[in-house]
């Protein structure tokens, strides 16, 4: 693990926001960290199977978000989804216990890494095929605009689900209607292993909002404050019945696009680069400067944060499979289709 406060900028930071607010968001993103990385460790053990897509680096985003939203609001994204699922408030246990396909997951087992999902707290997924959640979103934003409530959805994509078509027909209907949602695209500048560049000649994907006259912004979103601000703006926007916001959050993973992944694409220089501003890092580093926190408390943080998890991976260990029964339960019926009958 890098060495976090050596790595950060040199430069003083002045708190822009409580010590509450500051130690809930280091506290987040020390608990998703240590998650991330003990997958890491898990899938080379083979106590975790099929796909396995880490946030690591990309941890102010939750942590961001996880400081504006309400319990109301709704968050729908793609299959990077760990870091999120446990901003929105979902157990590391339940998450754990999801990866190892174990029925005390929040999925009963049966979704793995891409499908985590909580109705109860307004996680509707973790999607799989690529920009299908765009659509998905608005039509949530559409639910909550239907039944009267102030809601709003977040729904994020990557760099890579910018480029489906499905972005451009949702955002004219989200601006026709005025859909309370806030379209968060996490550009984390590669897609599966193949640069904006090399894809696009908008490489300020925010402006992709601009043909449609919607309000847009890009964030720095490996500091916890940018992200902060930056959608605490949207949802009062949304808010207040103006329609969609898009946000380009500039981002970085640290890993592959997936653990199989040799990362041949990029430099170990520019990944060197992206560690020395490293979130975690940035908001230790604010703590510490302005008496805030002290070096035993952040380890202290440290070692709750990797007990928590050393207790969820227990609990997915000690937890049953789904019983066959349960392939035919939670499935979609249409009694009339012609082959069943």
């Amino acid at each position: 693990m890098i060495n976090s406060i050596a790595m950060a900028k040199a430069v003083k930071s002045k708190p822009k926001f409580s010590k509450k607010t500051y130690t809930q968001w280091l506290d987040l993103m020390l608990r998703i960290r240590e998650f991330e990385l003990r997958c890491s460790i898990l899938y080379g053990q083979q106590k975790i199977r099929g796909f396995l897509h880490l946030c690591i680096g990309q941890e102010a985003i939750s942590a961001g978000m996880a400081s504006v939203l309400r319990k109301e609001d709704i968050v729908i994204t793609a299959y990077r989804d760990h870091g999120n699922a446990i901003s929105k408030g979902i157990s590391t246990k339940e998450c754990m216990a999801e990866l190892f396909g174990k029925a005390t997951g929040c999925t009963k087992g049966k979704g793995g890494s891409m499908h985590f999902f909580s109705k109860e707290l307004g996680f509707y997924g973790g999607h799989g095929i690529v920009g299908a959640q765009i659509g998905l979103g608005a039509g949530i934003a559409f639910a909550e605009k239907y039944k009267g409530t102030d809601n709003v959805c977040v729904c994020m994509f990557g760099d890579g689900a910018a480029r489906q078509g499905i972005l451009h027909e949702t955002y004219n209907m989200a601006m026709t209607w005025k859909l309370p949602v806030i379209f968060i695209c996490e550009n984390n500048y590669y897609a599966m292993g193949t640069s904006v560049e090399r894809t696009s000649n908008v490489l300020d994907i925010h402006k992709l909002g601009l043909g449609y006259e919607m309000p847009n912004e890009a964030v720095n979103a490996m500091k916890c404050e940018d992200v902060h601000n930056s959608l605490k703006k949207a949802v009062a926007h949304c808010r207040a019945g103006k329609g969609p916001y898009f946000l380009e959050f500039k981002t970085y993973r640290y890993q592959g696009h997936s653990i199989s992944d040799p990362q041949k694409y990029r430099t170990r220089e520019e990944l060197d680069a992206y560690r020395k501003k490293d979130p975690i890092a940035d908001v230790k580093l604010t703590m510490l400067e302005n008496d805030m926190i002290t070096e035993e408390e952040i380890k202290a943080m440290t070692k709750a944060a990797k007990q928590e998890i050393k207790e969820a991976i227990q609990f997915a260990e000690d937890s049953p499979y789904p019983s066959a029964d349960e392939l035919y339960t939670d499935n979609y019926l249409q009694e009339d289709y012609p082959f069943l009958t």
